[in-house]
C-alpha cells in the first residue's frame, strides 16, 4: 500500500512526540523536526507508511540518543493489560464460542496504538473490549475458523505492546503448538518486541521471534531469512494492525489481517467506516508473470 499525503502530518506528529519523549532540549527538538521536514520532501511516495515510518524513527532515535524513547509507556500498556487479563479469562471460559470471543478481543485491542494517539488511558481500553464483544465484525469470522482449524502452521504477526497480552488470548484458541508469534525486531513507536513478549508472558506458552526490522509493519525486504522462510511456507498468515496491513496487503500470497480501523487513509484503502473492527482476507493475486 503506497503511501498518501496525510501520511506526512501523521508522521510529522509521531516525530514531535518521539522527540519530546526522549528529551526535553528544545534546542534538539527543533533541529529534529526542521531536519525531518527535509527529509519528508525528500521520500519517495510510491514506499510504504511503515518504510516511511522506519525512517523517521531512525532519525529521531539517532538524534536525540534514545534507543527506546517509548519504553516507558510500553511498561505501562504491558502493565494496563495485563491487569484485565483475569477477568477476560473468565469471560473466555463462559463463552459459548470461545474463538469468536478471543478475536473480538484481540482486534478492540489493537487500539492501543500510539502512532497514531498519544495519551490512552485505561478506561478507553476497556470501553473498546466490552463494545467488541457485542459490536458487528468486518468480515468472515467463519471463513478464519475454518482457515485456522485447518492450518498446520500459523504464522502470527504481533503489532503493540500491551495489545499482546490480548493477542495471548488468540493464540490460546487457536493453538499455540502450531503457532509462532512475531514480533519486532527491535524497538519503534510502542510496538511490541522480544522485550514486551517476555514481560507479559507471551513468551511462555508459545515460540515467539523477531522480524529483524525496526519497520513499524513488516517490511519484507528489511526482515531476516528466518522470519521470510516462515512467512512463505506458514499454511496461514494472520496480521495485526494498521502497520501490517500496510505493508503487506500488496504482498503475493493470502493473509488475515486483524485490526481495528483508526486512520482515514486505511478506511478509505478498505472501504470500511473509523473504528471498525475489521477482519479482512487478502486474496492470492498472481503476478503478471504466472
Amino acid at each position: 500500500m503506497e503511501s498518501a499525503l496525510d501520511c506526512v502530518p501523521c508522521l510529522l506528529r509521531q516525530a514531535l512526540e518521539a522527540t519530546r519523549m526522549a528529551t526535553d532540549d528544545p534546542t534538539i527538538q527543533d533541529s529534529v523536526m526542521r531536519a525531518l521536514l527535509l527529509l519528508l520532501a525528500e521520500m519517495d511516495p510510491g514506499e510504504t507508511p511503515p518504510r516511511m515510518a522506519q525512517r523517521v524513527h531512525h532519525y529521531v532515535r539517532d538524534s536525540t540518543g534514545t534507543a527506546d524513547p517509548y519504553r516507558e509507556s510500553k511498561t505501562y500498556q504491558n502493565r494496563v493489560a495485563s491487569t484485565m487479563l483475569p477477568r477476560l479469562r473468565n469471560l473466555l471460559a463462559t463463552a459459548p464460542d470461545p474463538l469468536d470471543v478471543a478475536l473480538r478481543l484481540a482486534i478492540a485491542g489493537n487500539v492501543i496504538d500510539l502512532g497514531l494517539q498519544t495519551h490512552l488511558a485505561e478506561s478507553d481500553i476497556q470501553i473498546t473490549l466490552d463494545k467488541a464483544l457485542h459490536e458487528p465484525l468486518s468480515g468472515d469470522p467463519h471463513l478464519f475458523k475454518r482457515l485456522t482449524e485447518d492450518a498446520e502452521t500459523i504464522l502470527y504477526l504481533a503489532d503493540n505492546a500491551g495489545e499482546i497480552v490480548f493477542d495471548r488470548l488468540l493464540v490460546e484458541q487457536l493453538g499455540p503448538e502450531k503457532t509462532t508469534v512475531v514480533v519486532r525486531g527491535a524497538p519503534v513507536l510502542n510496538d511490541a518486541t522480544l522485550a514486551d513478549a517476555r514481560t507479559t508472558g507471551l513468551i511462555d506458552i508459545v515460540r515467539v521471534i523477531g522480524n529483524g526490522s525496526d519497520a513499524p509493519g513488516t517490511v519484507l525486504a528489511d526482515c531476516s531469512d528466518e522470519f521470510r522462510t516462515l512467512f512463505s511456507r506458514a499454511d496461514l498468515v494472520i496480521a495485526k494492525g494498521q502497520g501490517n496491513y500496510e505493508s503487506l496487503s500488496d504482498e503475493q500470497r493470502p493473509v488475515y489481517f486483524l485490526f481495528r480501523v483508526k486512520c482515514p487513509v486505511i478506511a478509505s484503502h478498505v472501504g470500511l467506516p473509523m473504528g471498525t473492527n475489521a477482519l479482512v482476507h487478502s486474496e492470492f493475486r498472481p503476478s503478471e508473470a504466472d
